[in-house]
Order: structure tokens, then C-alpha cells, then sequence
């Protein structure tokens, strides 16, 4: 495996495109009707624009970035983008987090300092983890894959060659959306190197065995008729587009930066703790860091792309099958549907289960402290 420091510099003349791009902006016409209750609010998205246009500064957004140790390794021809950033204490703990989707790696920018040094945050130095934040392959600075098959548990297996390219013989793993999936297969399918597994997601496939198991507890019936809702009704119905068509969708999203914009912008305005004002729990200029992330690398169709090349394998357990290492859970009162914790314990070691009253999808984000108090207090026995 040959791992490389990684600095991150856009040319300048991708960021006058962009800003060229940005002034030729076609813009659709709008029903007069409560905003965003058909998509991304017109006014809304020519405010965002114009403040991409002439306020962001992606320069700074880059050296944010940079501030972290960034690499990049080739593991079997895939070229993966990864923060490894060492921790400041005693004995850190690795750990890898895993992002999703309309996620990237920048959901995690505030996150890393918080675990690989607690002390600056007033935590204990003991806690400190060794941090690595993978891109997922065909997201971000991450090459895209060259042929079908890239599922998650295809990466999940990457990053265990990836921690073992490391030095890392055991390690935690934590992750939501996308990450959380990811992180389960990880834990599924190379248990001795996991000394736990953190989520603030219960990936959407999950799907224990209920053979031979007692009928499903009230609150296990109503969770389960809340995703359905919710699928049918508009917060996951990007699932369906994504899994089916996601190159057509690809060449629209990869050649308008305001529409890749909307797209992502107005998922996150959806599943954030946000009461429908995204800039209330999330800033603009983060936002747009990880808008530009996708513009510059253009990796938004292969990234949309995961979506059809995980259906074929779900996280589907047979009966008596369980997650060896133990898990800690975030559920945070504003996320999409938070499971009960009975449906989780049917495959699932629960060790931690901690219930926060503000915070939503978006976790690292919304809530970086509050996540990264939770992490360092599961691990803490785990060490």
C-alpha cells in the first residue's frame, strides 16, 4: 500500500469557472406557494448563489482542510483521500469514521480536533483517539471505482486494509448515514480488529431475523411504519432515483453548480435538526465547503452511484447472527427516525445508549461536541 501526504489546492481557473457558471445561472420559475413545499425555494437558492459568488471563500474553506494531516493510499488500484490525524495523548485510541451522503469528509472537520485532542476541548487527555476519515471511494478527492460492485461492504473491506496499512491492528469504528452501514460491515466481517462500534444511524437496510423471535413490541411496529412513511413521502425518495438512474441524474447535477446546490443543500434542510431554516444548525460556509468539495472533484455521480451498488447486498442477518463487537448508539431527538432500542439488540451488543434532545442527521455537524463527548465516553472501557 503506498500512503502519500495530500494537500489540497483547486486551481484558480476552477474557481472562475465556477464563478462563471455561477453568473450564467439559468433559473427555474416558481409556483407561488410556501416555500420549499415543492423543492429548493427560489429566493433562498439565489441568496445561497450570490453568497457562494462573492462571499465564500474557498480558500479559507481550504485551509481548514489542510489543517488536518491529509494522505491518500492506493489499495488494489483504488485511490483513497483519508485525514489521519494522530492524537495528543497518552495512549490514543485509532478510530475510523465513515461519512455519507449528501455528506463528504467535511461533515467531520470539527469533529477530528474534538477526539484526536479533548484536552483543548476540556476533556481528558486520555481519551485522545488517533483519527482517520476516509473519503468513500468516487466521493470527494477519493478516485471513483472503475467497475460495478463498490458496495459497502466492498469499502468497509478497504478500510480494514486501510487500518492495517496503518499499523492498526485493532481499532473503533463510528459512523452515520452511509458511515453507519459501512461501520456495521466492518464490525460483521472483521470482528477482531473492532473493539467497538459507535453509530448515530441505524442503516436503513438493516434487517434482523425474526425467525422463531416473539412478534415485534409496539415501538418496534411504529418505527417501522415511520420509515415507511417517510420513504413514500419525500425525505428518502432521492433513494429511489439514485439506486435506479444515477448517471442520467449525473450529467444535470455535475454540469450546474446551482443544481447541484439545491440537491444537496435541500436534503440537508430535510433531515437536520433545523425546524426547516438548514443555517440555524449548520452554517452556510459549511455547507458550501462540502458543496464545492463535490463541484471541484466532480464526484457526484459516482457518489450518487453507491446507492445502486449497495441494494444488491443489505444488511440482512439470519437467525442466531449478531455484531460481535459492542455497540454504543447516539440517537439524537431530531434525526429521521430513531429505532427503539429493542429493534437494534436483536443483532446488535448494546452497551450505550445515549438520547440527546437536540441534534438530527447530520451529527458531526450539528452537534460536534455533544457527539464527541458520547464517542470518547463508550470507548473509554473499550481502551
Amino acid at each position: 500500500m503506498k500512503i502519500q501526504p495530500f494537500t489540497l489546492h483547486v486551481d484558480e481557473t476552477a474557481i472562475v469557472d465556477l464563478h462563471q457558471r455561477l453568473d450564467r445561472s439559468r433559473w427555474p420559475d416558481e409556483l407561488d406557494a410556501e416555500p420549499w413545499s415543492y423543492g429548493a425555494s427560489l429566493s433562498d437558492m439565489r441568496r445561497i448563489t450570490a453568497y457562494w459568488r462573492e462571499q465564500f471563500d474557498w480558500r479559507a474553506a481550504e485551509a481548514d482542510i489542510n489543517a488536518l494531516a491529509n494522505f491518500t493510499a492506493e489499495i488494489d488500484g483504488q485511490l483513497l483521500h483519508f485525514i489521519h490525524e494522530r492524537g495528543s495523548g497518552p495512549a490514543p485510541l485509532p478510530i475510523i469514521i465513515s461519512h455519507g451522503w449528501p455528506g463528504s469528509f467535511v461533515e467531520m472537520l470539527d469533529l477530528v480536533p474534538r477526539l484526536a485532542d479533548p484536552a483543548r476541548f476540556g476533556g481528558d487527555p486520555a481519551d485522545a483517539f488517533d483519527v482517520i476519515v476516509p473519503s468513500l471511494p468516487g466521493f470527494g478527492f477519493s478516485d471513483p471505482p472503475k467497475r460495478p460492485g463498490m458496495t459497502p461492504r466492498q469499502m468497509a473491506a478497504l478500510f480494514a486494509r486501510l487500518m492495517a496499512g496503518l499499523g492498526y491492528a485493532s481499532y473503533g469504528v463510528q459512523g452515520g448515514d452511509w458511515g453507519a452501514t459501512i461501520s456495521t460491515w466492518l464490525a460483521r466481517d472483521v470482528p477482531d480488529h473492532v473493539k467497538g462500534i459507535h453509530l448515530n444511524w441505524i442503516p436503513g437496510s438493516y434487517l434482523p431475523s425474526t425467525e422463531g423471535a416473539p412478534d415485534f413490541s409496539p415501538a418496534e411496529r411504529a418505527f417501522q411504519a415511520k420509515m415507511a412513511a417517510e420513504a413514500a413521502t419525500g425525505v428518502s425518495t432521492h433513494v429511489g432515483i439514485h439506486a435506479s438512474r444515477p448517471q442520467t441524474l449525473g450529467y444535470a447535477l455535475n454540469d450546474s453548480p446551482v443544481g447541484l446546490a439545491a440537491w444537496l443543500i435541500d436534503k440537508f434542510r430535510m433531515i437536520a435538526d433545523c425546524g426547516g431554516e438548514i443555517e440555524t444548525a449548520i452554517s452556510l460556509d459549511r455547507l458550501l465547503t462540502n458543496v464545492s468539495v463535490y463541484w471541484f472533484s466532480g464526484s457526484i455521480t459516482s457518489a450518487i452511484r453507491l446507492y445502486r451498488e449497495a441494494r444488491p447486498e443489505p444488511l440482512k442477518f439470519a437467525p442466531g447472527e449478531r455484531i460481535r463487537p459492542p455497540l454504543g448508539f447516539a440517537a439524537f431527538a431530531g434525526e429521521v427516525a430513531v429505532p427503539p432500542r429493542e429493534w437494534v439488540a436483536r443483532v446488535y451488543d448494546v452497551q450505550r445508549w445515549t438520547a440527546f434532545a437536540k441534534g438530527g442527521h447530520f451529527a458531526a455537524m450539528e452537534q460536534p461536541q455533544a457527539l464527541a463527548e458520547d464517542i470518547r465516553a463508550f470507548f473509554r472501557p473499550l481502551r
